[in-house]
């Protein structure tokens, strides 16, 4: 397979560090980001600080941070081939306690994080006539929980879900495409062991391993032919669940 530079947005921990060290295993070069920059750097120490590595801290919510991500991919490794959108916050909170600052908060990273930071690495896929972009949603768009109320993250969500097919739509002539991965409940330290309780929600009736959705998002990035899909990696939670 073709060796691809790839940026992952925050890839500290759970579902965006597996992605990248899935990507770092196969061969490829890996440009990491995440808020927090001595997290970040322990886990581009942890990653092995290779020379296929590079790292770029700040918050996707302010539009540079995304275009420094774009910068050091293309000083360092001349090209972006991936970008994986996983920055993201997710908390429940009653509807009618949504602040307009608390809302803006989910709109921010999820929603503005993810639109900006892709505009920044558009145009040098357009240069390269190739590109793929994989945002990460969810199922929960489409299949609502009265148990998990999150107007907040779910509509930051649905609408990176059409953003998608809209990018698919606009940037297909120029060989770029545009994807979402929707994890179910997946296993990462923002859960605790209690978790496992929540297998039902799953027709599978499992937890979700980080390493899965690792997986797909690969797959998606090496397959010229997927674009403008929302695939779900989710134990067929997005088509029922088990009571």
């Amino acid at each position: 397979m073709k060796k691809q530079t790839v940026i992952v947005t925050g890839a500290s921990s759970g579902i965006g560090l597996e992605i990248a060290r899935y990507f770092l295993d196969r061969g490829d070069n890996v440009i990491i980001n995440s808020q927090t920059e001595s997290k970040l750097q322990q886990v581009y120490n942890e990653l092995g600080a290779g020379e296929n590595l590079a790292m770029v801290a700040g918050s996707v919510a302010d539009k540079a941070v995304g275009e420094k991500l774009a910068k050091t991919a293309i000083e360092k490794f001349g090209l972006i081939d991936v970008l994986v959108n996983n920055a993201g916050i997710y908390e429940n909170k009653p509807f009618l306690e949504v602040t307009e600052d608390y809302l803006d908060r989910f709109l921010n990273t999820n929603l503005k994080g993810t639109f900006f930071t892709t505009q920044s690495v558009i145009p040098q896929m357009q240069k390269q006539k190739d590109g793929v972009i994989i945002n990460i949603g969810t199922p929960l768009v489409y299949h609502a929980i009265a148990q998990s109320p999150s107007t907040a993250p779910i509509s930051s969500k649905g609408a990176i879900h059409a953003l998608t097919l809209q990018l698919a739509a606009e940037f297909g002539k120029d060989n770029i495409r545009v994807n979402v991965v929707a994890p179910g409940l997946i296993r990462t330290p923002m859960h605790d062991e209690s978790i496992d309780n929540n297998a039902g929600i799953h027709l599978i009736n499992r937890i979700g391993e980080s390493q899965e959705v690792a997986q797909m998002v690969h797959a998606i990035a090496k397959n010229i032919f997927i674009s403008g899909a929302i695939i779900n990696v989710d134990g067929g939670m997005g088509a029922g669940h088990n009571l």
